[in-house]
């Protein structure tokens, strides 16, 4: 009898062992970082150059929840440490904007952290329950004057810089605001405890993977409609989309193989890698982004897009390649109304022929058939065109949604 309670006891043991095992972090949303620009690029950052005493507050929306979360914080492009007083999260409840108490982010057991140059902290696990699509609200304070050097530019969410420190008011507060933005700091992942086994979509693309065309704080990304529709299946998606990233050339961020490790290999639990990016590589060119630049050759694409499908599936990763999206009339009236020309559209043509056909790729979505005008193939369709014949909106990015969606495997 006494041998027999032994066993039982090991038994129940192992089993508490077995259950602690079966969880595991995966990441739940990315904002991808970017090094701030000069003042001399065609666009604003949209940030202060630097702030002092002042909480910066923002929304996101993440993708798979869980029991508890943890934080992100980044200084990847500071030339200085960066030191991050205090960080509060908070749920918002219904559609009224309305939030919970917040509860405050430690780091090694501290509500402060210092994050060297080049480097990031996550933060301690947070006891905070959380729900697929949960939408958060954090708030970040810096007490000493701080320079701005890593963001993410586009956003799509309203976020506040406010004067001292206003992390336990909600961003509705309106008091001693300093400056308005749609871009983001400080914050750039989070990450969800789930049951094992459970896994994560990365969707590495540029302005139409960030979002950009869709309406302000409505989350109506291509990945907000993926992690709706892949809950179900208990897959989370980050975005880890950066506005004018290009394949093979830097400016609004790194070009994509120095960026993916950081943005896709280091996130936990992601085991499928979806590529999306490449028309900036086509059309910025003789731009007033690019002015002196040239058109990159077939073959250059063909490599960078070789290396990036090669490496991916070198750490384990299923690889979705993405056909680019017709772009006819893109940003005119524009200064960058040059973004189009028929020499620049034969060339992403003969990009999406080898894309179809190559064998790269372990399966493909072909947005350029998707997304393209019945009677004019060169031209988005215009039930899916934000305005700009560039950017998908809202019903172009659900319908590639689902698309991307129908071609990522199970966990396993």
């Amino acid at each position: 009898m006494k041998s027999t309670r032994y066993i039982l006891l090991a038994g129940f043991l192992s089993m508490i062992a077995f259950t602690a095992q079966a969880q595991q972090w995966v990441a739940s949303w990315q904002a991808s970082p970017q090094p701030v620009w000069a003042k001399d690029f065609a666009f604003p950052t949209g940030i202060p150059q630097a702030i002092q005493d002042a909480t910066f507050t923002h929304n996101v929306m993440i993708s798979r929840g869980g029991k508890r979360l943890r934080l992100v914080i980044s200084n990847r492009y500071g030339t200085a440490p960066l030191v991050v007083e205090q960080t509060t999260v908070r749920r918002k409840i219904g559609s009224a904007g309305l939030t919970d108490a917040p509860k405050t982010a430690t780091f090694s057991g501290g509500a402060a952290v210092t994050i060297a140059p080049g480097q990031q902290a996550i933060s301690d696990p947070l006891d905070m329950p959380v729900a697929d699509l949960q939408q958060l609200q954090i708030a970040h304070y810096v007490k000493a004057k701080t320079a701005l050097e890593t963001f993410h530019w586009d956003g799509r969410q309203q976020a506040v810089f406010r004067k001292g420190n206003q992390t336990q008011s909600p961003l509705s507060v309106a008091d001693q605001v300093l400056h308005h933005t749609q871009a983001r700091v400080f914050l750039t992942r989070i990450d969800t405890e789930n049951a094992s086994p459970a896994c994560a979509v990365a969707v590495l693309g540029d302005s139409i993977t960030d979002g950009n065309g869709v309406p302000i704080d409505s989350n109506t990304r291509v990945t907000d409609y993926m992690a709706d529709t892949l809950r179900s299946a208990g897959i989370g998606v980050i975005n880890a989309g950066i506005s004018g990233a290009r394949l093979l050339g830097d400016k609004m961020g790194e070009h994509a193989m120095a960026r993916i490790s950081h943005d896709v290999f280091d996130a936990p639990g992601v085991t499928t890698l979806v590529l999306f990016i490449g028309i900036n590589d086509i059309s910025w060119p003789g731009t007033a982004f690019a002015p002196t630049q040239h058109m990159p050759a077939l073959s250059s694409l063909q490599a960078g897009y070789r290396k990036l499908a090669a490496l991916a599936k070198s750490k384990g990763l299923r690889v979705i390649g993405v056909t680019l999206a017709p772009f006819r009339g893109a940003l005119a009236g524009t200064p960058l109304d040059n973004y189009y020309s028929d020499q620049k559209n034969r060339l992403r043509l003969a990009v999406n022929a080898w894309i179809r056909d190559v064998g790269v790729f372990d399966a493909v979505v072909d947005a350029d058939q998707l997304l393209q005008d019945r009677h004019e193939a060169t031209k988005l369709d215009a039930r899916y065109d934000s305005g700009d014949h560039l950017h998908p909106g809202p019903a172009g990015n659900a319908v590639l949604a689902q698309a991307i969606a129908g071609q990522v495997r199970s966990c396993r």
